[in-house]
């Protein structure tokens, strides 16, 4: 549908099995672009069939694709540029970039009275230090070659809306969606688009990590799970729960020409259930 020949992405945060980074990264070489995938560790061991990294550049290369992986925290500056410059060795060129890395849901979600500053700064380092440092890296190498190019920021339907136990989160991401803003336009004159993608709920491994965070006493995470996961589904006017592969659907789409005249704009991914 979208034609990436020739482009080269690199999106963060790839590691996990059902996870929006993974969908990302084949949706864009599945469309024509080489992928650089990031992860913070090399291996991942949660699932059987499923060793992160290793398996989705397998995964890549049968698309015919190029694919190079490269382990790295996007919260320190000199493994993200360490990250870009090993992307540009091989490929020579970075045409897009999917900041989609994310700290983990923890000890984060709790009342603000009782919310730890190392908790709060963990959130605040990954969410928004992270897409800051990849941002800047390859933005600078952008400018550089002068082809343009495409940032997509992954903020959060949180990033438009407070929610009580969610204040690091929350802030996190309406941090990622002003600083896309301030981006576009200071890149704009170099052709190059900078967006945000706003999911709501998405069925992946993130779901389990909220649901133990979140769960009342008495409660377990796998009750947790279903609770949230019908909650949402029933406020939801396309009466399903997000996707992965909704979320890609929409990075393709930000990522390719279509999306020329777009930009500093955040796309709400939610089917219906959060409209601004």
């Amino acid at each position: 549908m979208y034609d990436l020949s020739g482009k080269v992405a690199l999106v963060t945060g790839t590691g996990g099995k059902q996870g929006l980074g993974r969908a990302i990264a084949l949706r864009l070489a599945a469309e024509g672009a080489n992928v650089i995938i990031n992860d913070i560790v090399p291996v991942r061991t949660g699932a059987p069939d499923w060793a992160g990294l290793p398996d989705l550049v397998s995964e890549i290369e049968a698309l015919g694709r190029g694919a190079l992986a490269v382990v790295g925290d996007v919260s320190k500056a000199d493994q993200v540029e360490g990250m870009v410059q090993q992307g540009l060795e091989r490929f020579g060129q970075i045409d897009i970039l999917v900041n989609n890395a994310g700290a983990l849901a923890g000890k984060d979600r709790v009342p603000v009275v009782e919310l730890e500053e190392a908790e709060w700064d963990r959130i605040q380092n990954v969410n928004v230090k992270g897409t800051f440092l990849c941002c800047r890296a390859v933005a600078r190498r952008m400018i550089e070659l002068g082809q343009g190019g495409k940032i997509i920021n992954i903020s959060s339907v949180a990033g438009q809306k407070g929610i009580a136990r969610y204040a690091a989160y929350c802030s996190s991401k309406f941090a990622v969606r002003g600083f896309t803003q301030a981006l576009a336009l200071e890149l704009a004159p170099y052709g190059i688009n900078v967006n945000a993608i706003c999911p709501g709920l998405v069925e992946t491994e993130r779901v389990d990590e909220m649901a133990a965070a979140l769960a009342p006493a008495g409660v377990s995470a796998a009750e947790q799970r279903r609770r949230m996961m019908e909650q949402t589904k029933s406020g939801t006017p396309w009466g399903r729960i997000g996707q992965p592969s909704d979320v890609a659907q929409a990075a393709a789409y930000l990522a390719s020409a279509e999306s020329d005249y777009m930009t500093g704009l955040s796309v709400t991914v939610a089917g219906g259930s959060y409209m601004n």
